[in-house]
């Protein structure tokens, strides 16, 4: 687990605030050196200390997990080497916001629709949680926005501009209104990018609004936004190509036109809103329930095709929980399910220089997942256990409209049950032993079903896996230093993996097995706890992911991958992080992050080199009566690496790479009263 709890403005250090940390992963509600799991969290503050646009720097600090851009808001998430089969987007991944589900059924996250000014904390839960949130073998992102009550009615506002290298500009503004009873923010931001390479510009918009309504034992909270997202696609270049000039898009080649001439982006349009309510029956039970439904229009000019889809999501999950204390010892049951249903009208068009041309397929889907599930908390003084499971069932149908007298076809897979062990046991006040045993279950998601080849797979079957995990975790030294080392070991079968056609378009394949043991270790020491004249406080922190994962059986017609190193994952991940606090508001970070060599194919004949990016960020934070002013400079890739922050793996033409941008600064101020 990492903690990462960070403030500009005053003088209070990270273990100063740890008793208010607590951890809403699998139910718990605890302390996080309570929680028998390996969670990551980032606040608000800390995605401010060492970024302002999107979350990649902060979620780069965790140990295990790895966020991608491969152009500017061309995200891509990876936990524990799940991005193995997610070419674009997040899959494999479970995203709730303030326990709503962002998922949607056929198994994708619009991760880039989010903006990072609208959450307060993220909790990353590493490794398979079907027993408590359904198909996953990756993880989980649990978003979180808070607006507390007030007594009195209370109005704040807040305007923040930025901007920086390649025509970087975002524009953000907010108005809270609290009461006793109800409590409601209201965002705005806009940005655009130029964009570091050819056909990488992006714009986006988004207006969100987050109320809560509280009544006796009740409590409805409200989330909904739309956010009108653009950006362009530039593809994969060779080796040769980034080093002569990392700047080009992807070039014509045997007989396939340019990404420049084919305009090639990605337009989403998406409208979202979420109810979810919470009831307090008595000191003993209650109920969490909430509905969610999102519409997305999407529009996709690639190089061989251009899709439209008109996207409709519905979503319901549902809680009971019963919480007793009997003496020491607390019991908490949990049990419930979710539903998530999807249907897409898929059109694909010849893509005639960046417009939508003869039809190709018109496609009719629907999709849907459901679980139910049920866990029991056993809480003592000095230890914690946790059992459960789930049942979880994925369905789908399609029909193309575009061949006559087609039939509907339907596919459903088996109800699977996961299950769920854990167990903490505090062998000090100050240090805790952790461990657990899961089984997660993935089916394959829309994108996997119909891939970019438009051709329909009946034959992909879901990948499960068993993982075993062992931690200790804690702080010594009068809570100077704060740790977590976690083993686990994860044995996933049916791995899905993607397969490249000669145009570029893709289709996956079940790979066999695969081994993803690994080694996570988070450390972080505190210097000058109560401060001098000028230096307030000195944090260092260390983050070091060991993956060696590899391929156990594997076999591709007459290819033999078996024992190669997985593709796309780095064996090594090392994080320094330097933060400095000093009087009079001024703030300095600072980090280091080496990236080993990872396998571009899965015959691990190619390999992208290691590479070594520096991040740093300097600014003041001033208070005058009820008004904060932040202002800070920074810097990334301060070293001009040349680097892909995101590989196109197996790639067709050895078109492997998406050149991250050079050296490149940017500046800002946030106002707020």
């Amino acid at each position: 687990m990492l903690l990462v709890y960070s403030q500009i403005h005053t003088h209070t250090s990270i273990t100063d605030t740890l008793a208010e940390v607590q951890i809403s992963a699998f139910g718990l509600n605890k302390h996080w050196k309570e929680v028998p799991a390996s969670v990551g969290i980032i606040t608000i503050k800390q995605i401010e200390h060492v970024g302002t646009n999107n979350f990649l720097p902060a979620v780069n600090t965790i140990p295990g997990v790895r966020m991608e851009e491969r152009s500017p808001n061309s995200y891509r998430l990876s936990i524990r080497g799940s991005l193995l089969r997610s070419p674009f987007g997040v899959r494999n991944i479970k995203v709730y916001w303030n326990g709503l589900p962002l998922t949607d059924g056929g198994g994708n996250t619009y991760f880039n629709l989010i903006d990072a000014t609208q959450l307060s904390a993220l909790e990353i839960i590493k490794g398979p949680a079907a027993s408590l949130y359904g198909a996953n073998t990756g993880g989980v992102v649990l978003l979180k926005s808070s607006i507390p009550f007030t007594n009195k009615t209370e109005n704040h506002y807040q305007l923040a501009v930025n901007g920086g290298s390649y025509g970087l500009a975002q524009l953000q503004a907010s108005w809270q209104y609290q009461t006793a009873s109800f409590s409601s923010k209201l965002m705005q931001s806009n940005q655009q990018n130029d964009g570091y390479r050819q056909q990488s510009a992006s714009h986006k918009y988004n207006i969100t609004w987050l109320a809560s309504y509280q009544y006796k034992q009740h409590q409805l909270d409200i989330i909904s936004f739309y956010t009108a997202l653009k950006y362009q696609t530039p593809g994969g270049i060779t080796l040769a190509q980034m080093l002569q000039n990392p700047t080009l898009a992807r070039q014509a080649a045997n007989g396939l036109p340019s990404a420049i001439q084919q305009q090639t982006a990605i337009y989403n349009n998406t409208f979202f809103v979420g109810l979810h309510h919470n009831y307090s029956i008595n000191q003993v039970w209650s109920t969490k329930a909430g509905v969610v439904l999102h519409q997305t229009y999407f529009k996709n000019p690639f190089i061989t095709n251009y899709e439209k889809r008109n996207e409709l999501n519905l979503g319901a999950t549902g809680k009971l929980i019963y919480k007793k204390q009997l003496q020491q010892l607390q019991i908490a049951w949990l049990t419930g399910g979710e539903i998530l249903a999807n249907h897409s009208a898929i059109n694909n068009y010849g893509n005639k220089a960046g417009v939508a041309d003869t039809v190709q397929y018109k496609d009719d889907v629907y999709i849907n997942q459901w679980f139910a599930f049920t866990q029991i908390q056993l809480s003592g003084k000095r230890f914690n256990v946790s059992a459960g499971f789930s049942a979880n069932n994925q369905n789908y149908g399609y029909k193309r409209l575009t061949d006559a007298n087609s039939a509907f076809t339907k596919k459903t897979t088996d109800i699977v049950v996961m299950p769920r062990l854990a167990a903490l046991y505090q062998i000090t006040q100050q240090v805790a032993f952790y461990t657990s045993l899961s089984k997660g279950f993935s089916p394959p998601s829309l994108a996997e079903i119909r891939p970019t080849n438009n051709q329909f797979s009946t034959t992909l079957q879901p990948e499960y896996g068993w993982n075993f995990e062992l931690g200790i975790k804690g702080n010594l030294w009068q809570n100077s230093l704060l740790f977590d080392v976690n083993y686990y070991n994860f044995q996933l079968q049916n791995t899905i993996v993607p397969r490249n056609n000669a145009d570029g378009t893709q289709y996956f394949i079940n790979a066999g097995n695969t081994k993803q043991n690994g080694l996570e270790v988070w450390l972080q020491y505190h210097f000058f706890r109560k401060g001098s004249n000028f230096i307030k406080s000195v944090v260092l922190t260390e983050s070091y992911s060991y993956q060696p994962y590899q391929f156990l059986t594997y076999q591709q017609g007459a290819s033999n991958y078996s024992g190669n190193q997985l593709t796309g994952v780095p064996k090594h991940i090392l994080v320094n992080g330097l933060q400095i606090d000093m009087c009079k508001g001024l703030f300095f970070n600072a980090s280091h992050t080496y990236t080993s060599k990872l396998a571009l194919t899965d015959a691990s004949d190619i390999f992208a080199e290691a590479y070594n990016l520096l991040q740093a960020k300097a600014g003041i934070h001033l208070k005058f009566k009820k008004t904060d002013l932040q202002i800070y400079i920074g810097g990334d890739n301060l070293l001009n690496q040349v680097y892909s922050l995101g590989n196109d793996i197996n790639a067709v033409g050895k078109r492997f790479y998406n050149p991250a941008a050079a050296i490149n600064v940017y500046g800002g101020c946030k106002i707020s009263w």
